[in-house]
């Protein structure tokens, strides 16, 4: 798979639109998640992948987007990692906002690809690459991970690493809708977003996302 093919792949079977809670970026997006999903499997020629996330302005990432806009996520000049970033909207409004650099970090090609479309869609540049980057030292100032706790085992490898992060002077910055495997220490509510969403992935027409600063127990 090149830049090339999956580029043509995502302008094929995504329309711009604009998330609804962050209007000020455009993105690829798909409007039901079981054609894009089954052309996905398709194209690939392989079955049972994962459902193409990135194709969806996810509510946490959508409440992220929203507080780095409006200023009430400080990141001008920082180094910033937008963590299982699907799409790029938080890295997106994140190098909008003066961010000195923006990391987005993905496993799937198809995110990455889709998060390079987006940012050059919005005029800015993201850093992405398909890498696992958990377990990987501190380079970043600020860490945001949006509606990552939605499995037991993906909680279970990701919590104690950012835990870490924000133990050695990173801001980690989890948006959560409300999942059932979100922690329940070391989480400072910051706000509270009813970000509208669709029953087709979701089960209801909104989601109450609440943004959490992660910390250690000798600060929290």
């Amino acid at each position: 798979m090149t830049k090339q093919d999956a580029a043509g792949f995502i302008a094929a079977h995504t329309a711009l639109g604009r998330p609804a809670l962050v209007p000020e970026i455009e993105l690829h997006l798909a409007t039901e998640i079981t054609p894009i999903w089954q052309a996905t499997e398709q194209w690939l020629a392989e079955e049972g992948i994962e459902p193409p996330f990135w194709a969806f302005a996810w509510p946490g990432s959508q409440a992220l987007g929203r507080l780095i806009l409006d200023g009430e996520i400080a990141v001008e000049g920082r180094r910033v990692l937008d963590f299982a970033a699907g799409g790029g909207l938080a890295a997106i409004a994140a190098a909008r906002m003066g961010a000195a650099m923006v990391e987005a970090a993905e496993i799937d090609p198809l995110a990455i690809a889709a998060t390079h479309l987006n940012a050059a869609r919005n005029g800015v540049n993201v850093v992405a690459a398909t890498a696992d980057v958990v377990g990987a030292l501190r380079r970043w100032d600020t860490v945001l991970a949006g509606d990552v706790c939605y499995e037991a085992p993906m909680t279970g490898h990701i919590m104690p690493w950012l835990r870490r992060l924000a133990a050695d002077g990173a801001e980690v910055l989890l948006a959560d809708p409300g999942r059932a495997y979100l922690p329940k220490d070391g989480l400072i509510p910051v706000r509270r977003f009813s970000v509208p969403t669709t029953r087709e992935l979701e089960d209801r027409d909104s989601r109450e996302v609440t943004v959490y600063r992660l910390v250690t127990s000798t600060t929290a």
